[in-house]
């Protein structure tokens, strides 16, 4: 295993938390659910995504009317690319030395 790869994982939660947080798609409103699309009437991660964004844009109140696992998972997602960019400096740093 190359060390000193860049993880996906990391990039991959990078680009989505940056794209969140510079949509321009926020006032369109657009509902990318499969279940919702498939004609279930609930799903339970309706609203996480509108969630979300309306957190990074600062609207707190409606980003928990949307979905109230909305800061927990910008909590959660923030906490893994610490430890994913912690992770990848340490044996990035470690690899040099070598």
């Amino acid at each position: 295993m190359n060390t000193r790869a860049f993880p996906v994982e990391l990039l991959i939660w990078l680009s989505a938390l940056l794209f969140f947080a510079i949509s321009p798609f926020q006032h369109l409103n657009l509902d990318l659910c499969l279940l919702k699309n498939l004609g279930f009437s609930w799903c339970p991660g309706c609203g996480l995504g509108h969630s979300i964004v309306s957190l990074l844009h600062g609207n707190i109140r409606q980003s928990f009317q949307q979905h109230w696992f909305g800061l927990p998972a910008v909590i959660i997602l923030t906490h893994r690319i610490w430890i994913l960019s912690n992770n990848f400096r340490k044996s990035y740093s470690n690899n040099k030395t070598k």
